[in-house]
């Protein structure tokens, strides 16, 4: 993944990692853009907003305890867990977490170049003022209709889209208004999760499905994590399958299943194509615009 680091001090691109569903992959999808975009070359900072389950702040913390075990340095993003995000919690103010979030995006934009926000698996103020931060939205999307649900409705006879389902909408509304505000409208990917690598009828009408309901809501659709057992035998450790795989650092003799999802991860991180970076003020403003 070939990406130019800014040549402007205090810029920062936005990506907010989103599902109103959980059990996707956004932890693991947020983790893997993190070590890519570190291994770029790229200062990376991710912010946890799921102060509930804190996948990400686990698998950053697993991370960091086995690079110590080890004795190597396997790279770490600026990580920060919003514990002020739990929304509900008592005697929290409302509006609390959203405004903890802004000011975290606006410190860490100073000197940063990508800032990835992983979102709850539900909605509330918190995930939708996530989306207004946003220069890209990725919606890691488990390759079932089950998960197909938060998008679109689907007709059990013609398997045709029936209509836009709540988290769509949701984006849908955080698009048209940025496009009204600042006259642009953020990049929004759907990555396909747990593909098999054999065809079937339910690969063929998801993919289907998918692509008339990209054309609809204006969204790129990409392959992204294959279903396989490596990507959950990474969590303990904290790996990703773009670290350097050999005995020393997976603890074990590497397959050929480490090969084929790095493969799987570095032709996510090229099709998500990351590479325009926002200005520091474009931060700035889309988080005063969000407060």
């Amino acid at each position: 993944m070939s990406i130019e680091r800014s040549p402007r001090a205090g810029s920062a691109r936005v990506i907010v990692v989103a599902n109103e569903k959980g059990g996707s992959g956004k932890s693991t999808v947020a983790m893997h853009l993190a070590v890519g975009l570190m291994k770029s070359g790229l200062r990376v900072a991710t912010v946890d907003l799921d102060a509930r389950q804190k996948s990400l702040t686990a698998y950053i913390e697993n991370r960091r305890a086995w690079a110590q075990h080890i004795g190597r340095d396997l790279g770490l993003p600026t990580h920060v867990c919003l514990d002020a995000g739990a929304e509900g919690s008592p005697g929290m103010q409302p509006g609390a977490g959203s405004e903890a979030m802004i000011d975290t995006v606006r410190t860490l934009a100073q000197d940063h170049d990508f800032i990835i926000l992983d979102t709850p698996g539900h909605d509330g103020e918190l995930m939708r003022r996530a989306h207004a931060l946003a220069d890209t939205v990725i919606t890691p999307l488990n390759d079932s209709f089950v998960d197909f649900d938060v998008l679109g409705g689907i007709d059990p006879v013609t398997f045709g889209i029936t209509g836009i389902r709540h988290y769509a909408r949701i984006v849908d509304e955080a698009r048209r208004e940025r496009r009204l505000r600042d006259g642009i409208a953020f990049d929004w990917i759907v990555t396909r999760n747990r593909l098999s690598a054999v065809g079937s009828r339910n690969k063929r009408l998801m993919g289907e499905s998918l692509r008339v309901l990209a054309e609809k809501l204006d969204f790129r659709c990409v392959d992204g994590l294959g279903e396989r057992v490596i990507f959950r035998e990474f969590f303990p450790r904290g790996l990703t399958a773009l670290d350097d795989l050999d005995e020393a650092t997976l603890g074990t003799r590497p397959t050929m299943s480490h090969v084929t999802a790095r493969l799987e991860i570095e032709g996510l991180l090229n099709a998500v194509r990351l590479g325009t970076v926002a200005t520091g003020e474009d931060v700035e403003r889309r988080s005063r615009d969000a407060a």
